[in-house]
């Protein structure tokens, strides 16, 4: 392989993180066909369509940019630093995404049995009356009640599983939106320090924003 390659500009970098950020970002965008007996798992379906191929798709860009010769400018390490975390904390995300999601469909495919007695109805009863804090409307009960026929789920099952679905969905939102905007601020300052010298290695505010996420939850972890 050339050893000649010319190394990336400033703006050429920022470009890197800046396509970044919107692929992960249309992870969040994305729209996946929901069959009607499986309408409980729409919130994350589009997600766990479109996140697979989004992590190719950053994959093979990082391969591309690790071609020899290895990026050795402070801006291109900087560039690589941020690039590598937002992959491995997607990489993550979508594994427990997908995690989630098998619970969730273990859980609905196990036969039913008699409702724990600690499990009490978690939808209004035919009078109105609202059960484990939840208020309905007429309307939203008839809706729960007809979804959960088509899905073969009586009403507090499916309000169970739906409301996992909608937790697991809210956590890859987030995920992806931490990662996004820390791919922008990252790409922001590779540009704007283009007239400058970039303050790598001189202390934990010249990491990358990710990076430095990163390091500031596994010490909260500890």
């Amino acid at each position: 392989m050339s050893t000649n390659r010319t190394p990336l500009s400033r703006a050429e970098l920022a470009d890197l993180l800046t396509g970044a950020a919107h692929s992960i970002s249309g992870v969040l965008t994305a729209e996946y066909p929901t069959p009607a007996t499986r309408s409980y798992l729409h919130p994350v379906l589009g997600a766990l369509s479109a996140g697979p191929r989004v992590v190719g798709e950053l994959t093979d860009r990082l391969e591309g940019f690790l071609d020899e010769p290895l990026p050795d400018t402070p801006a291109g390490l900087f560039t690589l630093a941020s690039y590598a975390a937002a992959l491995g904390w997607l990489t993550e995300s979508l594994a427990e995404l997908t995690d989630a999601v098998d619970r969730i469909c273990t859980q609905v495919g196990i036969p039913a049995a008699p409702p724990d007695a600690t499990l009490a109805p978690l939808l209004p009863q035919e009078d109105g009356a609202a059960g484990a804090g939840f208020g309905f409307s007429v309307l939203e009960l008839a809706a729960i009640r007809a979804a959960a026929e088509t899905a073969s789920l009586s009403s507090s099952d499916y309000v169970e599983v739906l409301s996992q679905s909608l937790l697991a969905a809210a956590r890859i939102t987030d995920a992806c939106m931490e990662i996004a905007s820390g791919l922008a601020e990252d790409a922001a300052y590779v540009l704007g320090e283009a007239g400058g010298h970039l303050r790598i290695g001189e202390g934990p505010d010249s990491l990358p924003t990710l990076v430095r996420t990163l390091l500031t939850r596994m010490e909260a972890a500890r």
